[in-house]
């Protein structure tokens, strides 16, 4: 009787336990009341989600979960409607043929990295001085999670799309695989919502995940992850979300690109308001008065880690406040208000049986460490670098020592010591070689440079080096033409310059080793595939000194085609910002040279057509009040750094970060730098803020 009553009372939220009772239902329900029920249920399963899911303080128990998931799910089904935060949604869509591109609004930088207290205290110096402050700062810190770094876009508070990192400006859509994530929310409440959300964070697999997803591919005969983050980003990017949802994902949050109508001024303000909206945090993070409350907490966590549920690889320390964010900007790659502390994660001992001098693509000869094979970290270690000569000197590492070798994250294995008590007398030095191991030339050290080089630019490995980074994936990303294969064409002949690769044709493969007719033909399609990159990826491909993926996409930004970079003057590549003078020399020694502008041109003739979807168009600047003016910034100003740049660049002007004889104006705050100096000794106007306000109003803009 008792049992009976219990039932009686059973709210909507409970459900029906089987089949006949649901049937039921939708004779005894009205639309509007199964609305009403459905997206109660919703907003009750996320709750429980969140509980369970992030908090780990669930208030249900499963059995009483899954009863509350039938019930959402036979009304929805039986009604037609499931809203779009619905838990519903999160399994079940069909497999994708390949993953669409997404541009990030926002690039998502990188983080500088510091692998000691002092250098986290060099960076707390540095900040203090671009800021002119003497007192303590306060910063905020948190656990700096091995996973996939990712930007989902919320759009009127549902999750509409998430990308993948990818290069900082473009990513993978990989929508369907993240709305598989239980810890992350599909919708934002009503009233909440901001009109347009990019939330940052990373996608991890916790380590018992882990260990019983590489048990799971054991007992099956399939290849085991190497660690968490790979297992995470091997999952992500399935192309079946069905095979994501089956392995359990977690997400956190730990920043935001675009956020339209979420006015907040702090990094902790922040992580309040995701908590409030019931997105994930990073465990255990906290706001720091001052740096040695930094390095406190990267000391205690270092002792709590190795119980932590989840791999981290350091601590991310960041300025707390967004207003001082904005004066401090950012560097080519990295925001100047953050920084990435690194952990030694891996380290173990083994023994050195050579070194050999390899010889990169830009011709600097590096000291390579050839090893007794050891694990660390999960990964087979058997190679190692030595840096260069200095750091050999310095370390004082010879052939034959026993040695600690470090892997931490995507850190290249380095040695970090030497076990010199272990030595026997038959060590021994390995000095700097006279000449190229490859062609045997010279080589030479210029003054100051710590670098050893081969300066003969037929040199056979800088050349193979040149065109298998030509090749790669973030360049022009010829599938097929990788190391191995670049070394059987290389040796036939077949391939020496850049040119050579679009001069390959299908009977040329044929009965090379590695080449069948299949094989054949796939490398000649992706060679065609790859004739119309974009000018950025071009720029990157060239392997042009100190011109990452970074500044490539940059210096595309500012001219419409190659053409306008022939013979460039270092100060206009200067005067873009966050690009410095090392790269600038480098670009314009690089165009500045005809015989790179030769081979620039021949790979035109032979097919190769550039886009430059990155370009400010200038048309756009045409009869804006600014057009042609470039400003440079110092000091502190009434409104954020970045606001006035925005506005400057949207009014037809440039704002550069360095001061150059092609700059007209510079904009001085409270506390100039040294700036100032430079723009009087060249001549350069110095003005006000209020100055640049009148400045753009007789323009005929208002600023």
């Amino acid at each position: 009787m008792k049992q009976r009553q219990q039932e009686k009372r059973r709210s909507l939220f409970d459900g029906p336990d089987d089949g006949s009772q649901s049937a039921q239902a939708k004779s005894h329900v009205s639309a509007d009341t199964a609305r009403v029920e459905i997206e109660k249920l919703v907003k009750e399963i996320n709750r429980h989600s969140y509980l369970y899911y992030v908090l780990d303080s669930p208030e249900i128990s499963d059995e009483q979960f899954d009863r509350m998931y039938r019930r959402l799910k036979e009304l929805e089904d039986q009604y037609g409607y499931t809203p779009p935060d619905s838990p519903t949604l999160r399994v079940g869509a069909p497999p994708l043929e390949k993953f669409e591109k997404v541009r990030h609004s926002v690039p998502m930088l990188s983080l500088e990295n510091a692998f000691s207290h002092e250098e986290v205290f060099e960076f707390d110096a540095r900040v203090k001085k671009l800021l002119k402050s003497e007192g303590d700062l306060e910063y905020t810190v948190e656990p700096k999670y091995d996973g996939l770094a990712v930007e989902i876009i919320y759009k009127k508070g549902v999750l509409y799309k998430a990308a993948t990192r990818g290069d900082g400006y473009e990513g993978e859509d990989i929508t369907l695989n993240v709305r598989t994530i239980k810890s992350l929310p599909l919708g934002i409440e009503p009233g909440h919502a901001p009109d347009e959300l990019e939330v940052r964070g990373e996608v991890y697999m916790s380590i018992a995940e882990f260990e019983r997803l590489n048990a799971q591919r054991r007992e099956k005969g399939e290849p085991v992850f190497a660690n968490p983050r790979n297992a995470a980003a091997g999952s992500v990017r399935q192309l079946d979300p069905n095979v994501t949802a089956a392995r359990s994902l977690h997400f956190t949050c730990y920043g935001t690109g675009v956020a339209r109508g979420l006015n907040l001024n702090s990094q902790s303000a922040l992580f309040d308001w995701f908590k409030k909206n019931m997105f994930p945090v990073p465990a255990g993070y906290g706001v720091a008065n001052g740096i040695e409350e930094v390095i406190n907490f990267i000391k205690d966590l270092e002792v709590k880690r190795s119980s932590l549920p989840f791999e981290t690889d350091g601590v991310v320390v960041k300025v707390n406040d967004f207003r001082l964010r904005e004066i401090l900007g950012e560097k080519t790659r990295e925001p100047r208000w953050a920084i990435a502390y690194k952990y030694p994660a891996h380290q173990a001992i083994t023994r050195l049986l050579d070194i050999v001098p390899s010889v990169g693509r830009t011709g600097v000869v590096t000291p390579i460490a050839m090893l007794e094979p050891v694990r660390i970290g999960g990964v087979t270690v058997s190679r190692s670098t030595l840096h260069n000569w200095d750091e050999i000197d310095r370390k004082d590492v010879r052939i034959g020592d026993t040695v600690v070798v470090e892997r931490a994250g995507d850190v290249i294995p380095h040695i970090v010591s030497v076990h010199t008590e272990k030595r026997t007398g038959r060590e021994r030095k390995f000095p700097i070689p006279a000449h190229c191991p490859v062609c045997g030339s010279s080589l030479m050290r210029e003054g100051g440079e710590v670098a050893v080089r081969c300066l003969r630019l037929d040199c056979p490995e800088q050349v193979r080096e040149r065109i298998r980074h030509f090749a790669s994936r973030g360049a022009m990303d010829i599938e097929g033409l990788g190391e191995k294969t670049v070394d059987v064409l290389y040796e036939h002949g077949l391939v020496r310059h850049f040119e050579d690769i679009y001069k390959l044709t299908r009977e040329k493969l044929l009965g090379l080793d590695r080449f069948a007719s299949k094989s054949a033909s796939n490398l000649i399609d992706a060679i065609e595939g790859s004739k119309r990159p974009s000018m950025a990826r071009f720029l990157y491909a060239l392997g042009i000194m100190h011109v990452g993926e970074f500044a490539a996409k940059l210096i595309s930004a500012n001219f419409q085609n190659v053409g306008e970079l022939y013979h460039v003057q270092p100060e206009r590549i200067s005067d873009i910002r966050q690009l410095g003078g090392k790269i600038a020399n480098a670009v314009s020694n690089f165009f500045g040279d005809e015989k790179n502008i030769q081979t620039i041109e021949s790979l035109e003739k032979l097919g190769l057509k550039m886009e430059n979807p990155d370009y400010k168009k200038t048309e756009k600047a045409e009869g804006l009040p600014l057009n042609g003016l470039t400003f440079v910034i110092t000091g502190s100003l009434p409104v954020p750094r970045k606001d006035l740049e925005d506005r400057i660049e949207a009014m037809g002007g440039r704002a550069a970060s360095a001061v150059s004889k092609n700059t007209d104006y510079l904009i001085a705050g409270e506390g100039p730098g040294s700036k100032l100096e430079k723009a009087r000794s060249l001549g350069v106007k110095v003005i006000s803020y209020e100055e640049f306000r009148q400045l753009a109003k007789n323009a005929g803009a208002e600023a």
